[in-house]
């Protein structure tokens, strides 16, 4: 993983996100920009939120990726408007007003003991059968989640029962550098 984001760092990801979703949303198409700043062509996972009075209007992400960081987050963006399978796909009223969260990821962890998920640092990925769930660190914190609740969320989103974690899943765990707009 990165060493931390500059502010202008994490300035440039925002825009680039912004410009991201506007152009796919007006076009029907991803306008990308270049950029050749080292920090930001490290091959890293990403998610990109969208908020609309602080709640939540799309978030989608990778966890790995073959394309540099700013790459990575300028197609999460204009995933996150437009393909975000629980809301309808952003229009052009809709980019008067929304806010930007970027979560900047290190690389998953598999984790033997649900003890070892640290709420407020860890975002978990959730395995079992055929079923995938992930929550960011920030959502266990932002709806004040105890260990046990965010993994029983956690199992939620992926489509199991809420104990469903407890036997036979495969719990990962993962860190991410969190910034947005606000």
């Amino acid at each position: 993983m990165s060493e931390s984001l500059s502010t202008a760092d994490r300035k440039l990801l925002l825009e680039l996100a912004r410009e991201a979703i506007t152009s796919t949303v007006r076009t029907g198409r991803l306008a990308s920009r270049e950029v050749t700043r080292d920090t930001l062509s490290v091959q890293q996972g990403c998610f990109v939120t969208i908020k609309r009075q602080g709640e939540l209007r799309g978030c989608i992400g990778n966890f790995t990726s073959e394309k540099p960081l700013y790459q990575l987050v300028q197609e999460m963006a204009a995933s996150a408007a437009i393909h975000d399978p629980r809301f309808y796909p952003m229009k052009e009223e809709d980019l008067v007003d929304f806010d930007l969260e970027i979560s900047v990821l290190s690389p998953l962890a598999k984790i033997e003991n649900p003890d070892e998920v640290e709420v407020g640092r860890h975002g978990l990925y959730l395995e079992k059968n055929f079923s995938r769930g992930v929550l960011l660190p920030q959502v266990a914190v932002e709806h004040g989640w105890n260990r046990e609740t965010f993994l029983s969320k956690t199992a939620q989103k992926a489509g199991l029962k809420q104990d469903d974690w407890k036997e036979g899943a495969d719990i990962y765990v993962f860190t991410a550098e969190v910034f947005g707009e606000k």
